[in-house]
């Protein structure tokens, strides 16, 4: 389970106990006022920290995208170097028949 995971649950439980003090008790006014502003200030946290965690996801999925495309580009590159590299090789290759051609000729 995860963190975000674990700090839900606990806050979700936080919430229901302290809506089951405030139906169980009779408590003065003002300390049930003082419970319904402490549940809603862990509401909005709650939010907060649901709102954060998207918005990271969102960004996780942004970076892993931009991170492939950059593997794919460094892949095309490569393959394009190991090209040139070969046709290189083809040349020095075929130059080298040419000078040993040209030197049978001269003999």
């Amino acid at each position: 389970m995860s963190t975000i995971e674990k700090k839900e649950k606990n806050l979700n439980q936080l919430i229901n106990k302290l809506n089951s003090l405030t139906l169980s008790y009779s408590q003065p006014t003002y300390e049930i006022e003082k419970i319904k502003t402490e549940k809603n200030e862990i509401m909005r946290q709650k939010i907060e920290l649901e709102n954060k965690n998207q918005e990271l996801l969102r960004e996780h999925k942004y970076l892993r995208e931009k991170i492939k495309n950059l593997q794919n580009e460094v892949k095309k590159r490569l393959d394009l170097e190991d090209n040139f590299n070969q046709e290189i090789d083809e040349l020095s290759k075929e130059t080298e028949n040419l000078v040993t051609e040209i030197e049978k000729w001269q003999m």
